[in-house]
């Protein structure tokens, strides 16, 4: 059985699991550069069919899916053939530049790439060969992507958080990461939670310090999770953005009109309390003398 022999072979298992992750992290770089895309299209599409209009221009006559067409360099438009996509490898081997015109490659690709393999590797790790991790690996890949489409476009698509959240659910009910009980709870407590806050903070400023994808997002966990984890979540979340945009300003003079999107944040506290969210509530309540 290849689960006996994975777990005889952990060496093979993780590596494995390195290497997928590799792969998947270039997928990833495509899905957050194109899926935001053509989200866009099809809202263009629904807005001129409501207004019962013509669609104009030639611009988006090209049909763009997350498979096809294949990858190709924005400046040239040379297409990347399968030896130059190869994760991290590839951009080392071109000096991260195009084979064909020469021009520069963003260094975001291999980060993107690697950060992908090492975040799969650590889970693999963690969990071992386990239906954790057969759960938490698409996950992961899913929190990457959502990052990244965030930083960018200060956007949380619904396609990939909202049948995120459904999975946690379904997982409750064999109790991989939390029971049924505390499942749904954690996914209306989730939304409830920052939609509360955000209410709260309108009605004090009379602007919204965050979107409905956060809400979304936070229920993802509290399904995945259970109720019990939303807290430290939050708490995470809002303590590496406090840090993260305070430097910005300090270091980097970002302007502080400009809003930081909170879905990165809030997906690496997420990811961070899978794995060690039992042994933060441990030694907060051990630092709080209630243990």
């Amino acid at each position: 059985m290849l689960i006996q022999y994975l777990q005889s072979n952990p060496g093979i298992f993780l590596f494995a699991c390195l290497l997928l992750g590799l792969m998947l992290g270039s997928f990833i770089n495509v899905v957050a550069h194109r899926l935001p895309i053509m989200m866009e299209r099809d809202w263009r599409k629904e807005c001129l069919e409501f207004l019962e209009q013509e669609p104009q221009g030639e611009g988006e006559s090209e049909r763009l899916g997350l498979s096809k067409p294949r990858s190709r360099c924005p400046k040239c438009g040379h297409q990347i053939t399968a030896l130059e996509n190869i994760p991290v490898l590839s951009y080392l081997f071109l000096r991260g530049r195009c084979s064909d015109c020469r021009g520069a490659i963003s260094l975001r690709y291999p980060i993107v790439e690697a950060f992908t393999g090492v975040a799969s590797l650590l889970v693999a790790w963690h969990f071992g060969v386990s239906w954790q991790t057969a759960a938490a690996l698409p996950l992961t890949w899913s929190l990457i992507a959502l990052s990244l489409i965030d930083y960018d476009h200060k956007l949380l698509p619904d396609s990939i958080v909202l049948p995120g959240l459904w999975a946690g659910l379904l997982l409750s009910l064999s109790g991989v990461f939390t029971d049924v009980h505390s499942s749904i709870i954690g996914a209306v407590a989730g939304y409830l939670v920052l939609w509360g806050i955000f209410q709260l903070f309108k009605l004090i400023t009379g602007k919204e310090g965050m979107g409905y994808g956060d809400f979304k997002l936070l229920a993802l966990f509290g399904a995945w999770f259970g109720w019990q984890y939303l807290v430290q979540i939050v708490l995470l979340s809002s303590l590496v953005g406090a840090i993260v945009g305070v430097s910005l300003i300090l270091f980097l003079g970002r302007d502080r009109q400009i809003p930081i999107p909170f879905g990165p944040y809030l997906a690496a506290a997420g990811w961070i309390s899978m794995l060690w969210g039992e042994q933060i509530n441990s030694l907060y309540l051990t630092w709080a003398g209630l243990t």
